[in-house]
């Protein structure tokens, strides 16, 4: 179970006087989740989740707490982080940061069809376009810098065709110059399991302490990355056209952004096979999760290499 920090009904309902929120009802931990500890809280006046952060600090939080609380004002689906009485949304509970944001209604699901794939396209677009006016910013953290960094790293532990297809990609990603496509907010980890559907419509997008300013196309890139994955980890095409087109029809793409699509597709896999390998064989200390396997997001990276220029053809005019 994804709970690093321990936290007691006595404790909370110590810390929730700051806030107008009820008297404690239950307190539940959340097994998902890799990065922080999570719990379901009920009160009296609603249920709400509570996060510890385990990782991030007090100095990076404000980004993300405050562009939730934007883009929930800009109508987009995603929690809302609740203000204490001081008006401010990050506190700290046993020794590390933490916030209580409304709990979004919903399920994530394991597979989704061409009608989701489409919803989430133009969902995404939507939050793309609601994200140009949040002036506070962030620099990628998991960008070109951090995976070169980590390439030294993680190499002991790949075999030589793997460690061959690493040093080629980022080698590859170095010469790609997307700085020069159109920028914004991005949530940089919109998986299904960030997603919550109520029924046929999203009920709520989720976990956005990966966010960070990047271009907006590789969003999309990490989007379709998993959305739109094949047994074999090949792209379906149906279900990716399906996303592309309806994100298209609410931000439509330059030619700039179309000609980088086939290099963004191996970028958004190139970060999470790193992420993945990272976690597997260079855990942090404590943690308690079982790291995913990274060999899938290799997998992915293979499948775009192999068919690029049918994923050029996704995007034509």
């Amino acid at each position: 179970m994804s709970v690093f920090t321990t936290v007691t009904s006595e404790q909370l309902q110590a810390w929730l006087r700051q806030y107008a929120l009820g008297t404690l009802v239950s307190l539940e931990g959340i097994a998902a989740g890799i990065e922080n500890t999570n719990y379901f809280v009920t009160t009296s006046r609603g249920r709400y989740v509570l996060t510890l952060f385990e990782k991030l600090t007090a100095v990076e939080l404000p980004f993300y707490l405050g562009l939730m609380a934007h883009l929930a004002h800009h109508g987009i689906p995603c929690p809302q982080p609740i203000a204490d009485s001081g008006n401010a949304y990050l506190g700290a509970l046993n020794g590390k940061p933490a916030a209580i944001v409304t709990c979004v209604p919903g399920r994530d699901l394991a597979t989704v069809d061409v009608a989701q794939c489409a919803a989430i396209g133009a969902l995404l677009a939507e939050m793309h376009i609601a994200g140009q006016s949040y002036t506070v910013t962030m620099p990628n953290p998991r960008g070109a810098q951090w995976w070169t960094a980590a390439l030294p790293n993680v190499l002991p532990f790949l075999d030589a065709g793997a460690a061959a297809l690493l040093n080629a990609e980022i080698h590859f990603q170095s010469a790609q110059r997307y700085n020069t496509l159109p920028q914004g907010v991005i949530h940089a980890d919109l998986f299904r399991d960030n997603v919550l559907w109520d029924g046929a419509r999203v009920g709520g997008i989720i976990d956005f302490y990966f966010a960070c300013n990047d271009c907006l196309l590789y969003d999309v890139a990490i989007t379709v990355n998993d959305w739109c994955n094949g047994a074999d980890q090949s792209l379906d095409e149906t279900r990716a056209r399906a996303l592309l087109d309806a994100y298209r029809k609410v931000r439509p793409l330059d030619a700039v952004e179309r000609a980088a699509w086939p290099a963004l597709l191996r970028a958004g896999a190139l970060r999470f096979w790193v992420s993945r390998l990272y976690d597997k064989y260079l855990p942090r200390p404590g943690e308690l999760t079982h790291a995913k396997d990274p060999h899938h997001f290799q997998r992915v990276l293979e499948q775009r290499i192999a068919r690029a220029g049918d994923l050029a053809a996704l995007l034509a005019p």
